[in-house]
């Protein structure tokens, strides 16, 4: 098992900037990519951004631009730095950690309990 504890969430007006964190623990040996989801109530859960191990990322393209996410292995921590925040980034925000098989495929996958982010216009 791998589990996820998130932190940096909260409220922000328009224009401004949040960092959010995620600590990995356990059988972290099992994963090769972590990254970031957000859900807004009634919609699915949609990838934000996604860095592997080696350090390939892959991002919405609403946040390109705006949002870059990055790793400390030696902390098994990921963080996404959100700059330029508007009302539409409002959700609650995920810490995935998953275990990359192929194209567009994965398993092994582990989810975090969630952080809101809310930005105010």
């Amino acid at each position: 098992q791998v589990q996820l504890v998130e932190s940096g969430g909260g409220l922000v007006q328009a224009g401004g900037s949040l960092r959010l964190s995620c600590a990995a623990s356990g059988s972290i040996f099992s994963i090769n990519a972590m990254g970031w989801y957000r859900q807004t109530p009634g919609q699915q859960r949609e990838l934000v951004a996604l860095i592997t191990n080696s350090g390939a990322t892959n991002y919405a393209d609403s946040v390109k631009g705006r949002f870059t996410i990055s790793r400390d292995n030696a902390k098994n921590t990921v963080y996404l730095q959100m700059n330029s925040l508007k009302p539409e980034d409002t959700a609650v925000y995920y810490c995935s950690a998953r275990r990359i098989v192929g194209i567009g495929a994965y398993d092994n996958v582990h989810w975090g309990q969630g952080t809101q982010v809310t930005v105010s216009s």
